[in-house]
């Protein structure tokens, strides 16, 4: 059964059950009841038109509990458009459903999460994490987020910074989570750049494509992390850095600045870097301001201390961190690194053991144990 061909289908079918008049949350549940059917009954003889299958099975399942609902018996007549019998159109609905889960009704943190369940894929706890929240705490949003738009006629879609957002945080989970979204995230902001002149479209193409075109260096043949600075630089994907800084080249030259784009703007420094030594750290800090100044984000600002680090020595770095909240996600690990670098192999290998306890998945986590063992290793007479 193919579990990766269901997970593809599953935007255009719910994109289908909310345009014939189905609420959000009505929808997602009679899709995934039609998903749990396919898991049940595909093993058996998987149907011709799959997509059709789907979309057949989803709204009887809605028009079931429909039905079921005194409070909701207005909708009986809807039981008249069940879709007719036969091929399903081959429309890729996915971009459309991320606008309209965008909805005016929704603030941009709750259209963005319920995007990112509905749609992206994601689970409660990968959006936490990518939110820096607990996951309680996102589950209560998405929650609200269903509550909120139950019922509400999905024609009005959203803005596109907010469906920008979405898009970037799937990338990001599918570079580096456990759900490889990755490609149908660039995927997604191609067709949304084809179709809509903005700057920071670009940016976040651009941004795409230069961290893709480093991916198959990440990591080594037994799966480890491989660290920036140590990565192969002949396995880097020199087409798609050239693509994104062409793509990225237009889009500053429109003046009109973005986050995005001054993300775009450090990986390309990165990604025209021959070695790691020669590497533009001075503009990369440079680059870092402009990005804490457009978002004010933590992150960001743990991200500059690092590239402070490597442009004006590690203890310039270790004052750029002291400034930053201790709780961060991966501040041990960055105050590991610039420990090292400043010659405190003691302080280093404890904050590595730190932040191996707190990594957030396993590859993390392995090689940051490999870095505490290797400087203990070190130190030892």
């Amino acid at each position: 059964m193919d579990e990766v061909l269901l997970r593809s289908l599953t935007p255009s079918v719910l994109a289908v059950l909310v345009r014939r008049g189905a609420d959000f949350a009505a929808a997602e549940d009679a899709v995934q009841d039609a998903l749990v059917e396919a898991v049940r009954v595909w093993p058996d003889g998987q149907p011709r038109d799959p997509k059709g299958w789907l979309i057949t099975v989803a709204w009887r399942r809605f028009l079931d509990a429909t039905r079921a609902d005194t409070a909701r018996r207005r909708r009986e007549d809807l039981v008249e458009e069940e879709p007719a019998p036969g091929p399903a159109p081959a429309a890729d609905d996915t971009l459309q459903l991320y606008f309209l889960c965008a909805h005016p009704s929704l603030s941009p943190s709750a259209a963005v999460a319920l995007t990112l369940r509905a749609v992206g894929g994601l689970t409660t706890r990968q959006i936490a994490r990518a939110y820096l929240v607990p996951e309680a705490t996102m589950a209560q949003r998405i929650s609200r987020a269903k509550r909120t738009v139950s019922g509400v006629r999905f024609d009005q879609p959203g803005d596109v910074a907010t469906v920008l957002r979405v898009l970037y945080l799937v990338f990001n989970e599918g570079y580096s989570g456990d759900v490889d979204l990755a490609a149908e995230a660039i995927r997604l902001t191609r067709q949304l750049a084809a179709s809509i002149d903005h700057p920071e479209v670009a940016g976040l193409l651009a941004l795409m494509l230069l961290h893709h075109a480093r991916r198959a260096a990440r990591t080594a043949p037994d799966g480890s992390l491989v660290p920036l600075a140590e990565q192969d630089r002949g396995r880097w994907d020199t087409a798609s850095i050239a693509e994104g800084v062409a793509i990225l080249q237009a889009a500053l030259a429109r003046d009109r600045l973005g986050e995005f784009q001054a993300q775009a703007a450090i990986a390309a420094l990165h990604g025209d870097a021959r070695s790691a030594e020669e590497t533009d750290w001075v503009q990369i800090v440079e680059w870092y301001d402009e990005l804490a100044r457009l978002t004010d984000s933590p992150v960001v600002r743990l991200n500059r201390a690092v590239a402070v680090g490597e442009a004006d020595g590690p203890r310039a770095g270790l004052a750029a961190l002291a400034a930053l909240d201790a709780a961060l996600p991966r501040y041990a690990a960055v105050a590991a690194y610039l420990h090292e670098r400043d010659g405190d192999l003691e302080t280093a290998a404890r904050l590595y053991v730190e932040a191996a306890g707190k990594a957030p998945d396993t590859a993390e986590r392995d090689h940051l144990t490999r870095q505490a063992a290797r400087l203990n290793t070190r130190r030892r007479p």
